[in-house]
């Protein structure tokens, strides 16, 4: 219960911040998320069954992104090669693998993010503080979606909410994203699985 009351604070944290004049367009959100080129903060993820964790993410566009979790979790997810690896440390073994095409992570690990495609976006929206996107793939649509909380002044990602195909949503918070040069062996699967 503590852990989710302070998931909760820091969520509300997040948007105690200067409120900006309007709502951002998506061209300027598609510039955002294409200037993110290699970075790394600390987040909070709110699962589906409601257990909060919390660790590091770093993100090398395109196509990788690493959320390295804090103990007593012992998760390693990784995005590499077109593929999403998920390592539970605790049973060992091989990582549970699928492709990262059919995650709505996606749309903002792409090469070029354009949430003005045809069909992409699906809701944009203003609450007075932050600029809501839910954004999926039009070719995909079954995959889910991820709805991209962000603020403007300067413009920053804060949340997103990914619903996958079956429903389930799971909500990771941001702390800022500071630019880091961050090696690629630090996403590699096989330097991760000791191959």
């Amino acid at each position: 219960m503590i852990r989710f009351l302070s998931a909760a604070l820091l969520a509300l944290a997040a948007w105690a911040l200067p409120a900006q004049a309007q709502q951002l367009s998506l061209s300027e959100l598609s510039r955002y998320l294409n200037t993110i080129q290699s970075a790394q903060g600390q987040f909070t993820q709110i699962n589906g069954d409601g257990t909060i964790s919390t660790g590091t993410i770093s993100i090398k566009r395109p196509g990788k992104v690493r959320f390295e979790y804090n103990p007593p979790d012992q998760a390693l997810v990784l995005a590499w090669s077109g593929a999403v690896y998920v390592f539970d440390r605790k049973l060992g073994g091989q990582p549970e693998t699928y492709p990262l095409s059919q995650t709505p992570l996606s749309i903002i690990l792409a090469r070029n993010v354009n949430l003005g495609q045809a069909g992409m976006v699906t809701g944009h929206s203003y609450d007075g503080t932050a600029t809501t996107v839910t954004a999926q793939d039009p070719r995909r649509p079954e995959y889910g979606s991820i709805q991209m909380k962000f603020t403007g002044n300067p413009t920053q990602l804060r949340q997103w909410v990914i619903t996958d195909g079956n429903g389930s949503q799971t909500t990771v918070v941001l702390g800022a994203l500071d630019d880091a040069t961050l090696p690629n062996r630090l996403f590699d699967v096989d330097q991760v699985a000791g191959r």
